[in-house]
């Protein structure tokens, strides 16, 4: 063997030893962590695509913006999707149309000012007493 097959030999052992040394230092990762880490790169697009080792949030950096932190909860976005899915203030398609105005028969109208279903019935037993209106009306 020459000198130079030994140095070899000898810097590849060492290397094999000092990679297992620092290895043997850290923690055993568990398997939740490894999934968690592998949701956050996903998310964040830190995830490697190319053979030179170029990041998804290189390649489509549209889709991977800067997350900010929202001050709105949970509980306040989840009523605000119910009142927009209520009212039909949802859009439609990709021109903007909303829902209410493509169907306006399937969403309830905004209320109009007037009497109220009471007032009207104690008009209409007033009118009865007073003897102004039929009881009995023929269609």
């Amino acid at each position: 063997m020459t000198r130079t097959q030994i140095s070899t030999i000898a810097f590849a052992v060492a290397t094999l030893f000092a990679g297992q040394a620092m290895a043997a230092g850290d923690a055993p990762v568990t398997r939740a962590q490894v999934k968690a880490e592998l949701a956050e790169a996903i998310r964040s697009g830190n995830v490697i695509i190319g053979e030179d080792g170029t990041l998804m949030n290189e390649v489509f950096p549209h889709n991977y913006s800067a997350q900010q932190a929202s001050s709105v909860t949970r509980a306040q976005v989840k009523a605000e999707l119910a009142e927009a899915i209520r009212s039909g203030n949802m859009s439609a398609s990709e021109s903007g149309v909303q829902l209410n105005q493509v169907f306006p028969h399937n969403y309830a109208r905004q209320e109009v000012s007037g009497p109220s279903r009471a007032q009207i019935r104690a008009e209409l037993a007033e009118a009865v007493a007073n003897g102004l209106h039929d009881r009995h009306i023929e269609a």
